[in-house]
């Protein structure tokens, strides 16, 4: 149940000036606040129009309401939402009146949190309403509504049912000091802990995948100095976003810009050229070149097909490249028809362009929407994509179990195997809120928006 019994209101859309306005309200006073502005609590979950009058009877605006009944809301308490026209003016006064009738202003998230308190929800399902509000493409908005609808709390059903299933035979024993745990069942229970690591590798694996959908892949564009890098940067992104002229080294530091390529969003980041004999300023563009490279998730490969030679990848790019993260860029087809030699692995995918007429650019674009598909990471038939937190967790449940098969291998007491076990159900019961942490839930809602 909610920590307060206070009832709450907040505007549930962006504050501005739009076609409408809603006002949420949430909490023990709600149907008595509908009875004293509408003269009357309307039938639940059925869009009433009505005039909105403030204490001293004076007309706000027309309005719909929607009352919902507890538990059929989104908090599982009786809620409200009032519709009225997009004036931010309307909106303020119909705040303004609903505190002065006994209502408090809600918290960031104070929303979400009470229908997580109330069990409408577990608590990555909770987080993963953010997620949903703040996707930037098609598919972190896929993953989302996953979450939302349960996904991953669903796994981590399964592994808890199947943990306390272990826990519920090693702590058998403990009652019982004079026995020890049998062979059979330190065979049991070794392949159940087995099933579980593997199990929980399975969910850490989606981590980077979390990653890209929620800040971007990070799409790295690699070369020699006057390849046309940036000039390949501007038709991606479809403006002249960085300078570009036929003197070599223009870009001395690396330029970002975000944009959406079919369903993915990819931060594409324009480098400083590799040029084997740098100037003292190109050397330094150089180094932030190869940290960009050092975090990248794709790479262009950027070379020049009207006879330039290309330039030896530096040890640090050239080991992180491989035929599913990179795709050979040559550029120029405008100019030349050649192809020049190139000391990298024959898989790697080559499309041929010219980013200044744009000639190939949308066979580049399918084939780097190709390699974003191949990092998209499912646990059965459901795309998860967790986040830090998750992932924090699932950490400290993989150490557990490792040190939870080591004391089964080497036959140390029951009561220590336990312990690593309860230390696995607390990280695991963390993902889904099982395990009430006040602190954690604080921070966690305080970065949710207000009206949320």
């Amino acid at each position: 149940m909610p920590r307060s019994p206070d009832t709450i209101a907040a505007l549930a859309t962006p504050r501005g000036t739009s076609a409408i306005a809603v006002v949420r309200i949430s909490g023990p006073d709600t149907s008595r606040l509908c009875a004293a502005i509408f003269g009357v609590t309307p039938p639940p979950r059925v869009a009433t129009h009505t005039d909105y009058r403030d204490r001293s009877g004076k007309l706000l605006d027309d309005v719909l309401c929607t009352f919902f009944q507890s538990p059929r809301s989104y908090t599982g308490e009786d809620s409200l939402e009032v519709s009225s026209h997009g004036n931010p003016l309307i909106a303020q006064m119909i705040l303004e009146d609903l505190f002065a009738r006994g209502c408090r202003a809600a918290e960031p998230g104070e929303f979400t949190q009470r229908a997580f308190l109330n069990g409408q929800m577990d608590l990555s399902q909770a987080e993963a309403v953010m997620d949903l509000i703040h996707a930037r493409s098609e598919r972190a908005l896929a993953a989302a509504n996953q979450l939302v609808r349960g996904s991953l709390g669903r796994q981590m059903k399964a592994l808890i049912d199947r943990l306390l299933q272990i826990l519920a035979r090693v702590e058998a024993y403990i009652d019982f000091p004079e026995e020890d745990l049998p062979a059979e069942d330190r065979t049991i229970v070794a392949r159940e802990l087995t099933l579980l690591s593997r199990a929980t590798d399975r969910l850490l694996a989606t981590s980077h995948y979390g990653e890209l959908l929620r800040d971007g892949i990070k799409t790295v564009i690699i070369g020699a100095p006057n390849v046309g890098k940036s000039t390949l940067l501007n038709r991606l992104v479809g403006h002249d976003r960085a300078l570009v002229s036929p003197e070599p080294g223009t870009t001395r530091d690396f330029i970002e810009e975000r944009l959406i390529v079919g369903p993915h969003c990819l931060r594409v980041i324009d480098t400083a050229g590799l040029n084997p004999s740098p100037a003292p300023l190109e050397r330094l563009g150089m180094a932030k070149t190869l940290e960009r490279a050092n975090e990248a998730d794709l790479f262009l490969l950027v070379f020049d097909v009207t006879g330039l030679p290309p330039p030896a990848l530096p040890l640090g790019v050239s080991n992180k490249v491989t035929s599913q993260n990179s795709i050979i860029v040559l550029n120029k087809s405008d100019l030349g028809n050649s192809s020049p030699t190139l000391s990298l692995s024959s898989d790697i995918p080559v499309r041929h362009v010219s980013a200044l007429t744009g000639e190939g650019i949308e066979a580049l674009i399918a084939e780097i929407i190709l390699r974003a598909d191949s990092f998209q990471q499912q646990v059965g038939t459901e795309t998860i994509a967790i986040n830090a937190r998750h992932a924090d967790a699932l950490g400290q449940a993989r150490l557990c179990l490792v040190d939870a098969q080591a004391k089964l291998a080497a036959n140390e007491p029951i009561e220590l195997l336990a312990s690593d076990l309860r230390g696995v159900l607390a990280a695991y019961g963390s993902i889904s809120g099982k395990v009430d942490n006040e602190r954690m839930l604080d921070a966690l809602f305080s970065t949710f928006c207000i009206g949320k």
